[in-house]
């Protein structure tokens, strides 16, 4: 029985307590495999086998790119080749102009390399080449731990951004928008050990995760965790923007809002680590009093100053959205834990 690359083969025993297999013959011929080769056998999570040939179970190579670039060419195009070569999984980047990589070219290669690439190095630099390599490797730093310094990271700047508001302090606000490139950063560390993971699987489990759906489900999840920082980025914009100090019911109202929508993201955390089903089914219902709060202060908006009324609209809506992404969030989770949760 065959139904496209699955057959049917039969179990057989030899020597009173040997099991055997026999191996198709047309995919021994395609991995040249002899009489004698040793075959890698390693069982999956769902009772599966993975059989692997000789030659490919340990096959992990420094992948190389090259960038010609003149100097004539945009630096953050370079920049930006300099990312999507990371993202889909190059080891050692060069950089190679065809006379001199010019001081603009080369500074804001270096500043997106050390403010934007997790794990990666400039290891040489001449007058026309760069070198970066990615030094990290899985175990220094799983998927879930760099989710986790987002998280921290995302949270930390939702809580000092309306601290900001409170204190009208532009420094602080300040702060918090250039925390947004932290998250960034392990943002792109986390997509890139996903890409690798998804190009080879048997490199799932040395990520941290445990299999194909956890990529796709943890992937989702980092984006939400980046739309949930780049709404504290925003509230801190708006703070900038506000010259005197708030309405008190307004501002009691912005602060309440804040701490609901800072609740349903460490929920969220909470309920992704822990693999928590009903955390996350909670978090779901919960949110749909953000709403509920955004028009009431919208509410108290309407007797202050209009300058002011537009920004605290803005402010609280982000609110609303970063609410909504830790919903997003506790859904997927729902996803990846239904089976558990059943069980």
């Amino acid at each position: 029985m065959r139904d496209n690359s699955t057959e049917i083969r039969k179990v057989q025993k030899t020597g009173g307590a040997t099991y055997i297999v026999s191996l198709p013959k047309d995919w021994v011929e395609e991995n040249r495999i002899k009489p004698g080769d040793g075959l890698a056998i390693r069982r999956l999570e769902d009772a599966s086998l993975q059989i692997i040939p000789p030659g490919t179970r340990e096959k992990k190579t420094a992948a190389e790119a090259k960038i010609g670039i003149s100097q004539g060419d945009d630096p953050y195009k370079i920049a930006r080749k300099v990312i999507s070569l990371y993202l889909v999984g190059y080891n050692v980047i060069h950089i190679v102009s065809e006379t001199k990589i010019t001081p603009i070219q080369r500074e804001v290669i270096k500043n997106y390399v050390r403010e934007k690439l997790v794990g990666a190095e400039l290891i040489a630099d001449s007058p026309s080449e760069m070198t970066i390599q990615v030094l990290l490797s899985y175990p220094e730093l799983s998927v879930k731990d760099a989710l986790r310094r987002m998280f921290l990271i995302a949270s930390s700047m939702q809580k000092e951004a309306i601290s900001a508001l409170e204190k009208l302090d532009r420094g602080a606000a300040e702060e918090v928008i250039r925390l947004d490139d932290e998250v960034d950063r392990f943002s792109m560390y986390v997509i890139r050990q996903i890409k690798l993971a998804v190009q080879d699987p048997r490199s799932i489990k040395e990520i941290g995760l445990r299999n194909a759906r956890d990529c796709l489900g943890y992937r989702l999840i980092v984006k939400s965790v980046e739309r949930i920082a780049d709404h504290a980025a925003l509230i801190a914009e708006k703070v900038k923007l506000i010259n005197k100090p708030l309405d008190k019911e307004v501002l009691r109202g912005i602060v309440n809002m804040s701490a609901f929508a800072n609740a349903l993201v460490e929920k969220s955390v909470l309920a992704l680590f822990k693999e928590d089903y009903d955390i996350a089914e909670g978090i779901i219902v919960e949110k749909e009093r953000a709403k509920s709060m955004e028009e009431k202060v919208a509410k108290l908006a309407l007797e202050i100053p209009r300058e002011d009324s537009i920004n605290v609209r803005l402010i609280t809506e982000s609110l609303r959205r970063i609410a909504e992404y830790s919903s997003d969030i506790a859904e997927i989770v729902l996803n990846l834990t239904v089976g558990e949760s059943t069980g």
